[in-house]
């Protein structure tokens, strides 16, 4: 028959418990910190922000404040992403949406408008960069209980083959076993209208059948996530006197005389020639350039 152990002594015990006490200390500092409860009213917008391996809201601070109004040149576009905005935030189904096309000529600006124009019927943003768009499943969990109406932002976006975003954006979208919540949209913006670059050997997987075309699987793999946003709208270069007229939209605002004088119109034409674009963001570049010059030469 074994002997039953021998109990350890009150001193030992203690000095064991203070080692663990120890030791577990020293672990949680390797261990991440808990996030902090997100201030849902600290603003209008967030951005999602990656710190080690766990992501946080941080609310913007700094809004950027545009006005529908002194966007140009796009009232096309205005219009079919403000009603699908405005079905949104009211309540009745909406689409995600993609808006691609030149640079500059105000793809970005019309979210912020809009968001800045029903910010207060409940509409905010969340900016997520594309290198966290698998962090996406993530933060629709923390916002789908919310009582307001969440445009998830991606800017700029593209990419290239295998990126990890990709798939995700593509789950996220449709093709998801969990419903997509019913307060949160997808507005994206891009250069390109398939989201990733498109390669001349891929025309070789084209089929003929009958009198149809038939494209190959890498191209249907690549028009496949443009396909999952409900709502494209294309953005396009602005002719000149559009342009000119943009130009002097801007000087109207920052309330400079004589936008339509030959001197402002040859001096925009050249400033559009170094950009190598004749674009709203352009127009609004050379506006204020030409504003800060004029008030400055009237302090000498």
């Amino acid at each position: 028959m074994k002997k039953p152990p021998a109990a350890v002594p009150a001193a030992q015990m203690t000095d064991l418990i203070a080692r663990a006490e120890t030791l577990l200390a020293r672990l949680e500092q390797w261990l991440p910190a808990a996030p902090a409860a997100i201030d849902w009213k600290a603003s209008i917008a967030f951005r999602w922000r990656k710190k080690t391996a766990q992501g946080v809201l941080e609310p913007i601070h700094q809004v950027h404040r545009i006005d529908l109004r002194d966007l140009q040149g796009i009232d096309e576009q205005k219009a079919l992403v403000e009603r699908n905005t405005r079905q949104f935030v009211e309540g009745v189904p909406a689409n995600n949406v993609l808006l691609t096309g030149a640079r500059g000529t105000g793809k970005s600006s019309l979210i912020k408008a809009l968001l800045n124009k029903y910010a207060a019927r409940g509409l905010r943003l969340i900016e997520v960069e594309k290198r966290d768009l698998t962090d996406l499943p993530d933060i629709v969990e923390l916002i789908h209980a919310r009582p307001e109406r969440y445009i998830l932002y991606c800017d700029d976006l593209s990419f290239e083959a295998d990126e990890p975003g990709y798939k995700a954006l593509k789950v996220v979208l449709d093709g998801s076993v969990a419903a997509a919540s019913e307060n949160c949209l997808i507005y994206a913006t891009s250069n390109r209208r398939h989201l990733m670059p498109e390669f001349m050997h891929e025309n070789l997987e084209y089929q003929h059948v009958g009198e149809e075309i038939h494209p190959g699987e890498t191209s249907e793999e690549k028009v496949s996530l443009s396909e999952r946003f409900g709502l494209w709208v294309s953005f396009y270069p602005f002719d000149q006197d559009e342009y000119l007229r943009i130009v002097r939209v801007w000087l109207e605002h920052f309330k400079v005389p004589g936008g339509k004088s030959a001197e402002v119109e040859h001096a925009a034409l050249q400033w559009a020639l170094m950009r190598g674009s004749r674009s709203g963001r352009v127009a609004w570049q050379f506006a204020r350039d030409w504003a800060g010059r004029t008030r400055l030469a009237r302090h000498k």
